[in-house]
């Protein structure tokens, strides 16, 4: 089933559709993927925290989470959760908008469902460098 879901913990849901559909599927086309279902949580700093300590042991705010729900490599299905409050604060320390930090953190998680990691300095180049060159594709830049 091909869809995208929206869910708001603890937070306004003013972000509506926080972004277009038509430039992740075109992100994931371009991986070589097919779509089936994402979906976004967004929350709080607290919300993410708790995730983080329970599934994943690490005691640290993040930014995004993400968890594949998919038993094939080529469909990508998920759950990505983000914080509103970390992209806020991210976006003011990378002197960025609100919107191109939510956009930079949307790629990523759906890049990490894809298949790329960023646990090594290498492989947090390559993400960050998939990640600068899908958001020129959702700008229509490149």
């Amino acid at each position: 089933m091909i869809s995208f879901t929206y869910l708001f913990d603890n937070i306004s849901d003013s972000l509506n559709e926080p972004f277009n559909k038509t430039w992740i599927k075109k992100v994931i086309v371009s991986e070589k993927k097919k779509l089936g279902a994402i979906q976004y949580i967004f929350c709080d700093d607290n919300y993410l925290l708790k995730i983080n300590r329970t599934y994943l042991n690490h005691d640290t705010l993040t930014d995004i989470i993400t968890f594949s729900t998919s038993d094939s490599k080529e469909i990508i299905s998920g759950e990505i959760y983000i914080s509103i409050e970390r992209i806020t604060e991210n976006a003011i320390v990378q002197s960025s908008s609100f919107n191109d930090e939510l956009s930079r953190v949307i790629i990523h998680g759906v890049l990490h469902l894809v298949g790329y990691d960023d646990h090594c300095d290498n492989d947090k180049k390559i993400m960050r460098s998939k990640e600068d060159y899908y958001l020129l594709l959702q700008t229509g830049l490149f």
